[in-house]
């Protein structure tokens, strides 16, 4: 009889026992502050926050579920709130070249002021700068200066007029200019009048009018510096009384933005500009296109679009932010990262300026944390090297994917680069941060610091504690009802059962809250104000029951014998193999028969699976060493002369792994030894070349499997699985299994060795060697060596007889 003894019931599922909880329920407890389970992440994260060197940007790893966006929202925000706001970034209109906007930074808070004010100070200039141009003295002023030209040119020609007089002729003024004609009585001569003059008279006045003109002449082209010299002095006259208007109100802000070099520079280009355009400050308020619309416009925007010119584009404010942002953007597109620069549709034609310039997350987060979901942001077309360029350049550059990937040649704005500080957080699997370290060779720089999320920790009784503070807290988060101890309890073995380790506890938060909502409303249907064990075993049957469709179907076709699988009697060559199938979130088992046929060969075992395509590297893998197994055991002194074939009876797809190794070992050591396997019993589990059976995973779902056809059938006491014994710390079975193993109707076997395996399996005794290197007679060892022994001379002599004939 074997050796090997079925564990104990108690050993197929560590239960948690509710009374080692030191309280009633969940309402007892308080919140956590911490997050269980996550000590180097909280450390990754604090060295890569605090470190100030370039390319110490974070990578969150880690599968879905666990909470790492919650975790890193946690220990960020924590930080960022212990660090002061950053500066206030404005775009402002460079008055020499609007294509290239000035950038501004200021104190945290002063961007939206500075902006008000300039917006007061407009309005005060379109008030004062008219009243100036208004007022008596202005205009006493402008009347001496317009007078000044009258008086000279009056004095030019008073004495041109005398002369004129004393020749009998007048000065006139005609639609051509100044010109000199005859007077009599008083009157202007006609032109007939004229001709009838004597002809010594005629020409005496044409001499003096021609005179007369020469002398005019220089008059005449003195007049025109005059007028300037005059148009010169009214524009003085006129940037003098601007920037009186001007003057005083600038002054005031001047002097409240002294600690400011930049507002001051920009107040001095803004005053020129004022004094420069004063006459479109002039003109009275004109309805603006969209009044009436109900369309919210800036108020500098009232009256001429000139006012465009003195907005203050406050990009980013931080006027009520208590510290460091910490920006999350879910839909990182390029723009949405990087900014863009708007365009209006006006006459047909696109126009921007620079109010239209528009921040992106990067603004939004520098001088914080910027938070990213990295599968999101390699999705987004050239998202991701523009992500890479900025952290490289430490400036944000906004421009348009056009203007990036020079597609375009249009004119557009050139906004001064913002400076960049940012720490930046992706998010991801772990997966793609590995293909990214791998594959991008700038990865590596600028993502320096490995975020590296647990999906467990170790079960035990302090731990246990934490866990129901967690759930707990996850609870009242979530605004569910309270949980008594039983509860707690149940949550906790489903949690070791989830990860498949009766030692471990699962942190996937994804899961427990499922699980917490689930249980949550069949507590509320059975008007219950707490939640207990029995509502949370309900939830977890409602979540098999949801997804299982697919498993029911394949017990079905082999209850009804479309699958042959037998739980009876014995046979040569043929075991029960157990498998794992994975539909989404859901796992179960499934037994596959699993068969083996020997012949006389040339030492070769072929995977029917591999030479159809249908089995992985690692099954194939798996029975290759069977062949190193079977020379080293039995063919020690002489060639290996089989042909075996082994297969997965009934399989029409992929099989993969290699947790069936050992049960394709037993089934042709047992088709070469001659001696039945039980039936009764299903295999699981990897060998090596030395003959040790190796843990898999999967093994809950593996044994129940097994089990759900046995019961179906009816158990007969004979049946039970074959694990590895490193396997048994896995076990989390279901309470039904736990049950029939209790009351001896189904057993589960632990193995360490080929041999264990073997002796369970046929009843027979393995046999080692004795000293003299054989195997005792009657053993199964000594069976299959006999038979290989045998071959091997069914060889030998085939190879003479060739040689002979």
């Amino acid at each position: 009889m074997p050796d090997v003894e079925a564990l104990p019931a108690k050993a197929l599922c560590t239960q948690c026992d509710a009374s080692d909880f030191r309280f009633e329920t969940t309402a007892e407890l308080e919140d956590m502050a911490e997050v269980v389970g996550l000590d180097r992440v909280a450390e990754a994260v604090r060295f890569g926050t605090e470190i100030d060197r370039e390319g110490y940007n974070l990578f969150a790893l880690g599968p879905p579920g666990v909470g790492k966006h919650s975790a890193i929202q946690h220990f960020i925000v924590e930080k960022a709130a212990r660090q002061p706001a950053p500066s206030d970034w404005c775009y402002t209109n460079n008055f020499e070249d609007p294509r290239k906007p000035k950038l501004l930074r200021l104190p945290a808070g002063l961007g939206s002021r500075l902006g008000a004010d300039v917006q007061k100070l407009v309005e005060d200039l379109r008030s004062a700068i008219p009243s100036a141009f208004d007022s008596e003295e202005y205009r006493t002023r402008k009347q001496i200066i317009e007078e000044e030209v009258a008086e000279r040119r009056d004095e030019a020609m008073e004495g041109l007029r005398k002369e004129a007089e004393n020749r009998g002729l007048g000065l006139l003024r005609t639609p051509v200019g100044l010109a000199f004609a005859p007077v009599r009585d008083g009157n202007v001569m006609s032109p007939e009048r004229f001709q009838k003059l004597p002809v010594e008279e005629r020409q005496q006045y044409e001499q003096d009018i021609q005179a007369l003109q020469q002398q005019l002449q220089p008059i005449l082209r003195l007049i025109p510096r005059w007028e300037k010299e005059i148009r010169d002095k009214l524009r003085q006259l006129n940037r003098e009384v601007a920037l009186f208007a001007v003057g005083h109100l600038i002054d005031e802000l001047r002097e409240a933005y002294r600690e400011s070099p930049g507002v001051i520079e920009y107040l001095e280009a803004f005053q020129a500009d004022v004094v420069d355009n004063f006459q479109l400050f002039l003109k009275p308020p004109e309805s603006p296109p969209t009044a009436g619309l109900g369309i919210p416009r800036h108020p500098l925007l009232e009256g001429s679009p000139f006012f465009r010119r003195y907005i203050i584009n406050v990009l980013i404010d931080h006027r009520e932010d208590q510290g460091a942002p910490v920006v999350y953007e879910d839909h990182p597109t390029y723009q949405n990262l990087v900014g863009e620069i708007e365009h209006t549709v006006t006459m047909a034609a696109s126009v921007t300026d620079f109010t239209l310039i528009k921040p992106g997350a990067l603004h939004r987060a520098n001088g914080g944390y910027l938070v990213l979901d990295a599968r999101k942001v390699l999705l987004q077309p050239y998202a991701w090297e523009g992500l890479k360029r900025i952290l490289r350049s430490g400036e944000i550059r906004i421009e348009s994917l056009g203007q990036a990937l020079s597609l375009i040649s249009s004119v557009s704005l050139e906004p001064e680069p913002v400076p960049l500080k940012v720490k930046v957080v992706l998010i991801g699997d772990r997966l793609l941060y590995y293909l990214l370290s791998s594959l991008d060779p700038d990865f590596s720089e600028l993502f320096k610091v490995a975020v590296d999320f647990e999906e467990q920790i170790d079960r035990g009784p302090e731990n246990n504690q934490l866990y129901a503070r967690m759930i707990a807290t996850m609870a009242r988060s979530q605004k569910l009802l309270p949980l008594d101890r039983g509860a707690v309890a149940r949550i906790l073995e489903q949690s070791a059962r989830s990860i498949g380790d009766a030692e471990k506890l699962s942190i996937h938060k994804g899961d427990i809250t499922d699980l917490l909502s689930e249980s949550d409303y069949w507590a509320r249907q059975a008007s219950r104000d707490l939640i207990r064990a029995e509502d949370v075993q309900r939830a977890i049957d409602a979540q098999i029951r949801r997804a299982d469709r697919v498993r029911e179907r394949m017990q079905e076709e082999i209850e009804r014998g479309n699958i042959l699988i037998d739980t009876e009697g014995e046979q040569i060559g043929q075991v029960n193999g157990l498998s794992v199938i994975s539909l989404g979130n859901f796992r179960f088992g499934r037994p596959n028969r699993i068969t083996a046929r020997v012949r006389l060969g040339k030492g070769e075992v072929i995977d029917i699976e591999r030479e159809v395509e249908l089995g992985g590297p690692i099954h194939s893998k798996g029975v290759l060493i069977l062949s190193g197994f079977l020379g080293a055991r039995y063919a020690l002194d002489r060639p290996l002369s089989l042909s075996a074939t082994l297969v997965f009876e009934q399989s029409y797809g992929g099989v993969e792994g290699d947790s069936a190794s050992s049960a394709e070992l037993y089934s042709l050591l047992s088709a070469l030894a001659g001696v039945p396997i039980r039936q009764s019993l299903a295999v699981t589990g990897s060998v090596n070349q030395h003959g040790k059976v190796q843990a898999i995973g999967g093994v809950n779902e593996k044994i129940e499997g097994f089990f759900d056809i046995c019961q179906a059938r009816g158990l007969t006491e004979e049946q039970g699985v074959l694990i590895p014994a490193s396997n048994v710390k896995n076990l989390m079975l279901r309470r039904d299994v736990v049950a029939a193993a209790q009351t001896g109707k189904f057993h589960v076997y632990p193995i360490e060795t080929v041999n264990q395996g073997i002796e369970v399996l046929t009843g027979m005794v393995a046999g080692e060697r004795d000293k003299n290197g054989r195997f005792p007679d009657s053993t199964f060892n000594a069976l299959v060596e006999k038979r290989l022994v045998d071959l091997a001379d069914r060889m030998s002599n085939h190879g003479k007889g060739g040689r002979k004939s």
